[in-house]
């Protein structure tokens, strides 16, 4: 074990040990100053010492979760989030963050973690989506941190920068999820029932955020994610079905085309396991 290797050669050289020696022997860091050595040696002991703990919460949080698509949010003794994350299988990716083989190379804010927090969703979009905001609220120390997507760096067709309604599977079965982006990048989601009882209040939000004039005001989301839309539609969603705001001059009108697209029974069949 790494702790009793360092404390067999601190404890070797008496009183006044050679730190240097130690992290170049033990931790296989070589040419490091005295004083780095000195406190990567105790960070190295600090990170041992929460081996134990942190096994214990990862069976706990393992323990608890479902095997189902997700996003995910790892947490620290203060409620702080320390890594945001998605799986199609919860269960299984805390699982495998957990694995005693990630102990040796674990980062030591990720040693932290004590709890978990979940939540499922009925589409890789919408966990693609989660997973960004979560990232950009919360700011996860262990996450890297990459600022707003940007359609420069993704190679999105010109054709899909454009304002789109895409329509993904939810996690309610008797549901589905109407993602709307728009060109300028804000983004918006709702869930609305397969049986149309909701459409109608669902259709007037969706037009209001895509031509009021107020709709810088309509309520989107903080983050400029759209271009996570297009860029998942310009791969992985090729196939996705989607719907464009404008042809529909009102949205009685947008309403009509949803409702037909909802009652179709193909609708999502090769499309639910994406995620």
């Amino acid at each position: 074990m790494l702790r009793d290797k360092i404390l067999s050669r601190l404890e070797e050289m008496g009183a006044a040990p050679d730190h240097q020696r130690v992290a170049e022997e033990v931790l296989g860091i070589r040419g490091a100053p005295p004083e780095l050595a000195r406190r990567l040696v105790a960070q190295a002991l600090v990170v041992e010492d929460r081996r134990d703990a942190w096994r214990r919460a990862g069976e706990r949080i393992c323990r608890h979760a479902p095997a189902a698509a997700g996003v995910y949010v790892l947490k620290d003794a203060g409620g702080r989030a320390l890594y945001v994350g998605k799986a199609v299988n919860l269960r299984r990716r805390l699982r495998a963050h957990f694995a005693a083989r990630r102990w040796r190379a674990v980062k030591p804010a990720f040693s932290r973690v004590v709890d978990a927090e979940w939540q499922p969703v009925g589409s890789e979009l919408e966990a693609l989506l989660r997973e960004a905001e979560l990232i950009a609220q919360l700011q996860p120390v262990v996450n890297v941190q990459t600022g707003a997507p940007s359609l420069a760096t993704r190679g999105i067709p010109a054709s899909l920068h454009r304002d789109v309604l895409v329509l993904v599977p939810s996690v309610e079965v008797d549901s589905i999820e109407l993602v709307a982006a728009r060109a300028g990048g804000e983004w918006t989601m709702q869930r609305t029932r397969r049986n149309g009882a909701d459409l109608a209040v669902h259709t007037q939000r969706l037009m209001r955020f895509f031509k009021s004039p107020l709709r810088d005001r309509a309520g989107s989301a903080p983050s400029p994610l759209a271009p996570i839309v297009f860029s998942w539609l310009s791969h992985r969603g090729a196939a996705a079905t989607r719907v464009d705001p404008h042809d529909a001059g009102d949205a009685r009108e947008l309403r009509k085309r949803l409702a037909a697209l909802l009652r179709d029974e193909r609708l999502f069949r090769e499309r639910l396991h994406q995620c």
